[in-house]
């Protein structure tokens, strides 16, 4: 095998800081509050609060809103008024289309390019995720889950899907977080292990089939959450 690039969400924070120009940083720490949920869905934000929120000048957040409104991640509803948006049965319809199209191919593709070296590193990343289950720590769950994901779409190699799920992400993330907080992390099964043992065997068409259930469930669970429903089995 060659080197392969240290992958830069790996760098010591210090590091991370000098390499990346503040209005970036400033953009990445609020697409995170608004991923992991630190933001929930028909929350209103202000540059004055996100400024004092994130110890950053307006310029920047100001930059940071407009990015994130284009993405879809946050909505602007007239009047200098700006929301994290509430999902919808609808919207909800349509995410799940796209995600269950996209992220199982995105799987398959990073199966034929799994290695031990990537699969002990997911394997890591999912023994962080259970221990954050067991602790009810809401944060760390959020977290693994999206970098458990993530590790495995950039392996994909495919950066149109990749950077379109990763859109999607944000569109479901708040409401996501609103599960955990409904059903707590100890309720929320997953599909991860049988996955990692799709990637073990080296059989592509069954880890994509397997990501697809593991998308469907947590649409599944979104929807209880939204109708107030027990989550399901």
């Amino acid at each position: 095998m060659g080197s392969e690039k240290t992958d830069p969400r790996l760098l010591p924070a210090a590091d991370a800081a000098v390499k990346t120009p503040i209005h970036q940083h400033v953009y990445e720490r609020l697409r995170k509050m608004i991923l992991f949920g630190d933001l929930a869905p028909g929350q209103g934000v202000t540059i004055q609060g996100l400024t004092a929120a994130l110890d950053a000048g307006m310029t920047p957040v100001r930059e940071a809103i407009r990015r994130l409104i284009s993405e879809g991640a946050l909505t602007h509803l007239g009047n200098r008024r700006v929301t994290v948006p509430e999902l919808t049965h609808a919207g909800l319809e349509e995410l799940g289309f796209m995600r269950e199209t996209l992220e199982p191919e995105l799987t398959k593709r990073a199966a034929n390019r799994m290695t031990d070296g990537r699969l002990n590193a997911l394997h890591d990343c999912d023994n962080a995720l259970n221990l954050a289950i067991d602790r009810g720590d809401v944060g760390g769950y959020l977290m693994q889950n999206y970098s458990f994901h993530r590790m495995i779409y950039d392996l994909a190699e495919a950066p149109i899907m990749a950077a379109t799920v990763d859109r999607l992400w944000l569109r479901f993330g708040p409401s996501l977080r609103g599960v955990c907080g409904r059903y707590g992390t100890s309720n929320l099964p997953d599909k991860h292990a049988e996955l990692l043992a799709a990637f073990a065997a080296g059989d592509a068409a069954l880890a994509g089939e397997v990501m697809a259930g593991d998308v469907a469930q947590g649409m599944t669970q979104i929807r209880a959450a939204l109708d107030g429903l027990p989550i399901p089995r």
